[in-house]
């Protein structure tokens, strides 16, 4: 099991430039990429979209940026340098600032168009390789990163899982009760409206017709595979979020159609915990790849 959450950042030297390679990424329903790098690299980016793809689902935020390096290899434009040096102290020198040469000298250094840096007009195969090599490992890094939080999000499924199994069988030990709380009320009813000469076995009958629709062993039933087919799913299947999803919906169903039966306030109060579990298993399944 995969969270579709994750973060990897690495880096590589290309052309006396660090490359940082940055990937983020959320959960969507769908692939979801924003690519963002240098016009440099852009002739590779339908290559780095199909290794991304490896990620299978999800918001991914994929950010290449390079920062000059110190083994960077540059030269100072000197006429440009000299102008921009004599237009500023001629201003400096017009305003009597003190310390106008420091303040020149710091500003104009500073200026990245006064170094001619190499530039490459495209990458050679030896960069790309390198390249290629850091994406892998980022993306490999957060493959690893979502296997981590999948383990973090099991753990939580499997502990409302359980609570809600437990619930379900605390069910049976009120529904003999139910059946005699029915019974009684039915007579309660027939005693207010002064009814007479009733038929034992035609009100038995009656009572079995009127349990029989309050019956919920189908639901109890169909409750308990479901939740042994969510277990069996998160355990044994890879990028089962989305039948997972589908799963608790019909545990939601079999819950709600309990509760809706129950005719008991302390099954209707299971079922009210049952539903509070099962919401905070939906509230994480969409974050699952």
């Amino acid at each position: 099991m995969k969270s579709m959450t994750g973060y990897a950042k690495k880096q590589c030297v290309i052309n006396g430039k660090n490359i940082i390679i940055e990937i983020k990424t959320l959960n969507s329903k769908q692939m979801d990429c924003n690519v963002k790098m240098p016009s440099l690299y852009r002739s590779k980016e339908l290559e780095i979209r199909s290794m991304i793809n490896r990620l299978e689902r999800g918001k991914i935020d994929f950010t290449l940026t390079e920062e000059a390096s110190v083994e960077s290899n540059a030269t100072l434009n000197t006429e440009l340098a000299t102008a921009r040096y004599n237009a500023m102290m001629q201003l400096a020198n017009q305003l009597t600032h003190e310390q106008a040469n420091t303040i020149v000298m710091n500003n104009l250094f500073n200026q990245s168009d006064i170094w001619n840096a190499e530039q490459a007009n495209e990458l050679s195969e030896e960069d790309w390789n390198a390249l290629a090599k850091t994406i892998n490992e980022a993306i490999n890094e957060v493959d690893q990163f979502r296997i981590h939080e999948g383990q973090i999000l099991r753990q939580d499924f499997v502990k409302h899982v359980d609570l809600i199994e437990q619930k379900l069988q605390q069910i049976p030990q009120y529904e003999a009760e139910r059946i005699d709380t029915a019974k009684e009320r039915i007579r309660k009813y027939m005693i207010d409206f002064e009814v007479k000469n009733v038929d034992e076995n035609r009100f038995e009958q009656e009572i079995i017709y009127y349990l029989e629709k309050l019956d919920i062993t189908e639901e109890k039933v169909r409750l308990q595979k479901h939740i042994n087919y969510f277990r069996e799913t998160m355990n044994n299947e890879e990028g089962s979020g989305k039948k997972l999803g589908f799963i608790a919906q019909e545990m939601g169903r079999e819950i709600n159609t309990t509760g809706s039966k129950a005719n008991h306030v302390a099954i209707q109060q299971l079922v009210v915990e049952m539903k509070d579990e099962l919401e905070k298993i939906k509230e994480q399944l969409g974050n699952i790849l």
